[in-house]
């Protein structure tokens, strides 16, 4: 970098906001995006989070006569102090679009016509309830959404837990976060980061980890520049399968295999061994070591089981696990020099250095997902550079409230809140009591995981499902088998959505639903952050809020009693009996009331103070005097954290002669998981309008494609024509090719396989073999 560069100027200058400057051909956006936003006469500001990813940026929403009319930064808040990205900047235009869904559709005679609520939720309520009757609670489902607010999520896991007897509950974050959860819980025993955002500022070292941070999480990676600003000695290590704009930031960008990762990471451990440069005071007192089944497979086939058998190690047993694991046989798999190798371990063994790992979905969506969370765990555990300001490691979490929603309130097939479980009959206990219905009523046995719900769906084994907030039938892997199973016969899907989709394209009945600050609503975001905010603008009339669709469709069954009546309190009522779940429990929610005052607060939340790092003696008030670290919710290994034996496993599937090359697949800053949202906003979709391919100008030249020529992408699932680029924001090695999902015309998961890690059930989006032909 030739100058010293502030989070500021990076969101400004750093050439990923090309797209903000198009949002000056909007009066709307362009009033958001000048300084200070307007000030005229009526115009109300109110606090919020943004809609998008788990960042959770603070959002000043100001309003009038009811409409979101510009938004602006929140100066107040703590995590990302009045900075927004493009995206959150566009937030005004998400809520207009000229499609918007207002009434309510069932489909007749094959086609989707305009109905009145009661007619639509008697529907929905008389086909779960006939589907009960005749298949029983394992042949309904409900699929929802890291994007779901909080109480969303609490009213669909109780509804079905606690009404039907059902576990078939899942969301997407199955899809991007599942990974992440089971590396908490095997090495910690209980989910989400001890860390926090401000650490992003005080390490010396960041090392990536597949991590497109510039792109994916820009105002937090604006944060991390600017500290490198202050600290001219900070490193930033881009470990990556192509080069992207966070390389361009990097002081080093390592280019890696696919799948890689594993060894790499056993890699550097093997070299701390060696040398002696482990934290053996720390490992005393705070590591257990242990090793699980190995070649575990990839989850491809239906009804596929998976148990792990974990054993006791010891850390001579460990050390003898690396030593397979030299730098040169490290660089052999990886493609990485073992003078890269050297100075990544050399990083972990400086005990004057602070290091921090994050990493997002490069890391979770990867057939050995568990496996690569856990490893680089084991670098921090094995070094002491964990739980302390400025070196620890990160999970960084891809939606708004997939950690508040899908990991805190349990709406995983096997989950209940707060870490807890159904196959415990301690925790179904408690649930029955918080929930005041009889105790056999909540099924011991988990549901389906999110890719074999939709097996389920195509088999017919599931045969009623409500979709919400979320775009499956683009965004599941192997797409294409899944869109045939829903248009099989005897098959009623509900969605509930804002906008027209592909999966409402499936539905056999359509919920338009209100969004955002169109509803009271509360978020919790990658930093423990849980969020409220109020109502501050009036829905399209005919729209109404998911969790109170939820409700009145349970109330025409007859299991109204599970929930609060009155529509002016009901989202304080909800989240109060949900809260009852986690006080004491060390994932302590703040009250109703303390988070309404606040700009968000970090669990365990203990009268009124939030904790900044987990774990820590004097922030964590779960940690007594004197225990200094304390990973006291692992209980079964006495608070210790687990160093986890894992060995480097190729992917599910590599280039061959038919399909040569690496078909990978990411996200970009100005879109959103499928579009639905963010295509609908003039100027982000005229920055990015459509889907492209990635590819080197070498392996263009070979198939005699010119940049900009039509080529297309097959699996052995699929396929998908793109145009390819050669000079794209981001540049594939040879033998690579990459795209994004945002584009729903194109269906690139037809191409992406549907293995998964086989502890998470995440599927491996990452990576697949494929060739590419000119169109």
């Amino acid at each position: 970098m030739s100058k010293p560069l502030t989070r500021r100027d990076f969101l400004r200058e750093g050439g990923l906001c090309a797209t903000a400057a198009t949002l000056a051909s909007s009066p709307l956006a362009a009033a958001a995006v000048a300084k200070g936003a307007p000030r005229g006469p009526g115009i109300r500001w109110a606090k919020a989070p943004c809609r998008f990813c788990g960042v959770g940026c603070g959002v000043m929403v100001g309003t009038r006569q009811g409409r979101v009319v510009a938004v602006k930064g929140d100066d107040q808040h703590p995590g990302t102090k009045g900075l927004l990205c493009a995206k959150g900047y566009s937030l005004p235009a998400i809520l207009t679009g000229g499609d918007r869904l207002t009434t309510p559709l069932i489909r007749k005679g094959g086609k989707l016509v305009k109905a009145t609520w009661d007619e639509a939720l008697d529907l929905v309520a008389r086909r779960f309830k006939e589907t009960l009757a005749a298949k029983g609670p394992e042949a309904v489902a409900i699929y929802g959404s890291g994007q779901w607010m909080i109480t969303d999520g609490y009213a669909a896991t109780k509804w079905f837990r606690a009404g039907m007897g059902s576990n078939n509950v899942e969301a997407n974050a199955r899809l991007c976060m599942a990974s992440a959860v089971t590396g908490f819980m095997s090495t910690f025993g209980s989910d989400e980061p001890m860390g926090c955002f401000e650490d992003l500022a005080l390490c010396d070292v960041l090392i990536l980890w597949g991590n497109n941070m510039a792109e994916a999480h820009p105002v937090l990676f604006g944060q991390v520049l600017e500290s490198k600003g202050a600290n001219p000695a900070k490193r930033i290590v881009d470990l990556a399968t192509r080069r992207t704009p966070t390389s361009d930031f990097a002081d080093t960008h390592l280019l890696m295999a696919p799948q890689s990762d594993l060894a790499i990471a056993n890699g550097i451990a093997h070299l701390l061994v060696k040398k002696g440069a482990v934290d053996k005071d720390f490992i005393a007192r705070h590591v257990v070591f242990k090793r699980g089944k190995e070649q575990i497979g990839y989850g491809l086939a239906d009804k596929s089981k998976f148990a792990d058998e974990p054993k006791k190690a010891t850390f001579e047993e460990y050390a003898a696990f690396l030593e397979t694991y030299t730098p040169e046989h490290v660089a052999k798999v990886s493609g990485l020099s073992v003078a890269a190798l050297e100075q990544l371990a050399g990083y972990f063994a400086d005990p004057k250095l602070k290091v921090m790992s994050v990493w997002c979905m490069g890391v979770n969506q990867h057939s050995r997902g568990t496996w690569m969370n856990n490893l680089i765990y084991n670098l921090h555990l094995l070094t002491g550079k964990i739980c302390k300001p400025g070196s620890t490691a990160y999970s960084i979490t891809g939606q708004p409230s997939a950690c508040g929603t899908v990991r805190e309130v349990g709406d995983l097939a096997h989950r209940l809140p707060a870490d807890m479980v159904v196959m415990n009959p301690e925790h179904r206990a408690i649930a029955a009591r918080i929930w005041k219905v009889p105790v056999e009523r909540i099924n011991p046995k988990p549901g389906h995981h999110t890719v074999e719900m939709f097996r389920a769906l195509d088999r017919g084994d599931i045969t009623c499902m409500w979709i919400q907030v979320t775009n499956p039938f683009v965004s599941l892997p192997n797409v294409e088998r899944y869109r045939k199973g829903a248009r099989k016969d005897g098959r009623f899907i509900v969605v509930s959505d804002v906008y027209p989709t592909v999966t409402t394209d499936f539905a056999d009945v359509v919920l338009p639903s209100a969004m955002w600050v169109e509803r009271e609503g509360l978020f919790g975001n990658s930093d423990r952050r849980t969020q409220h905010w109020d109502q501050l603008a009036e829905p399209p009339k005919g729209c109404l809020p998911d969790d109170w669709q939820i409700i009145e469709v349970a109330r025409r069954m007859g299991l109204g009693d599970l929930f609060p009546k009155d529509r002016a309190t009901y989202v304080k009522e909800l989240f109060e009996e949900y809260r009852q779940f986690t006080v004491g429990t060390g994932k302590d929610l703040g009250t109703f009331e303390e988070l309404k005052a606040a700009r968000g607060l970090r669990w365990p939340v203990v009268k009124g103070r939030e904790t900044a790092r987990r774990y820590v003696e004097g922030e964590d008030p779960f940690v007594k005097a004197g225990e200094g670290v304390s990973f006291y919710k692992n209980k079964a290994d006495g608070g210790r954290a687990v160093v986890w034996l894992r060995p480097w496993e190729g992917p599910a599937e590599v280039p061959d002669a038919e399909y040569p090359l690496w078909f990978c697949t990411g996200r970009m800053l100005e879109h959103w998981h499928t579009g639905t949202m963010t295509r609908r906003v003039p100027q982000l979709n005229r920055a990015q309008p459509g889907g492209f391919l990635e590819i080197h100008p070498e392996d263009a030249k070979a198939l005699g494609v010119a940049d900009g020529g039509q080529v297309k992408v097959t699996s052995r699932r699929g396929s998908v024509t793109l145009p390819c680029r050669f000079a794209a924001r981001g540049k594939v090695p040879r033998g690579t090719v990459y795209t994004s999902f945002f584009d729903e015309s194109q269906l690139i998961n037809a191409v992406t396989q549907d293995s998964i890690c086989p502890i998470s059930a995440e599927p491996d989006y990452k990576k697949c073999a494929c060739r590419v032909e000119k169109a």
